[in-house]
């Protein structure tokens, strides 16, 4: 029994030593298996990168230096869009009281042009022989706009402030557009005047070009004058002089003040009847005229001309009395 068993625990000890190097080799094989793929897969990220070089190679030499290319690139352009310019009609009109107007127009001029600005238009009158005025239109940057109209107002006393802005990038964006389409159309257009061999295709497609180039003419003035409205603000300013001492006491009135507007009166009115008089002189001449001449030469034919004198009627003596 002992020797069976000796034999029995030997036979379990060599089939475990078997299945334990069994085990062994196989897991030496799966290693070797996978170290040689990880080797082959090693070897061919080099080869994956060099081809991916030479594909993107043409994109990323068309970038200029210091520019992202590949992932980064792509990222940038996946990211949101920049909003679009806004387009701004800026207009403001100040009225502003000075002491000097000749002085403060000088100095707004110099504020315009040291802005970067223009002088559009100006006129400038004296009012009653007492005070001066000046009006003129001013064209400014649009950074510039908040700081010359600051300025501006605070050169004397205001009177008067008005500002306006107008937002008209969609109108620029449609122009734009309708624009370039009008250019396509213009171009397709002369291709075909190119292919056309028949008199009458040509001279129909020449009445269409100068159609299309006429329009697309007005889209680009219209463009212009967008152009030049949102690049410049506009600013019209109102310089006054302040009145004097003597010209508000002129302006109350007194007794000689009275006395000469009671005679200016009394001459006008004067003036006046003789113009009635000398209106109505021929009308009343005319009629003189004519009533002369029915009261001395017609009235006499109209009277009735006298008849023959009765006969004296005999009357009997009264008989006497007895």
């Amino acid at each position: 029994m002992g020797a069976r068993l000796a034999a029995r625990l030997a036979a379990r000890r060599t089939c475990a030593v078997l299945l334990l190097a069994a085990s062994l080799g196989l897991v030496g094989c799966g290693a070797n298996d996978s170290s040689s793929g990880d080797a082959a897969r090693a070897d061919s990220k080099p080869a994956l990168r060099e081809g991916d070089k030479a594909a993107g190679s043409g994109y990323a030499a068309d970038k200029p230096e210091g520019e992202p290319a590949g992932g980064a690139a792509r990222e940038d352009a996946a990211g949101p869009s920049a909003p679009p310019t806004e387009h701004i009609i800026r207009t403001a009109e100040l009225g502003v009281e000075v002491k000097d107007a000749a002085k403060a127009l000088a100095n707004a001029r110099a504020v315009v042009e040291k802005a970067g600005g223009r002088v559009e238009n100006e006129t400038t009158e004296r009012l009653d022989d007492t005070h001066v005025t000046s009006h003129v239109v001013l064209r400014v940057p649009q950074d510039e706009y908040g700081a010359v109209l600051a300025e501006l107002a605070g050169a004397g006393k205001l009177l008067s402030r008005k500002a306006d802005a107008k937002d008209v990038t969609d109108q620029v964006v449609d122009v734009e557009s309708r624009i370039a389409t009008q250019r396509a159309s213009v171009a397709r257009v002369r291709e075909l005047m190119e292919r056309a061999t028949r008199l009458s295709d040509v001279v129909a497609l020449e009445g269409q070009l100068s159609t299309r180039q006429a329009e697309l003419e007005s889209l680009l003035a219209r463009q212009a004058s967008l152009k030049d409205r949102t690049t410049l603000a506009t600013i019209t300013l109102t310089l006054n002089e302040a009145e004097t001492e003597d010209a508000r006491e002129d302006d109350d009135p007194g007794f000689l003040d009275a006395l000469g507007g009671g005679w200016d009166a009394l001459v006008a009115t004067l003036r006046w009847i003789t113009v009635a008089i000398g209106a109505v002189a021929p009308f009343a001449a005319m009629l003189g005229l004519l009533y002369a001449g029915w009261r001395w030469l017609v009235r006499p034919l109209l009277r009735p001309r006298p008849g023959p004198a009765p006969a004296a009627e005999v009357t009997s003596p009264p008989a006497a009395e007895d």
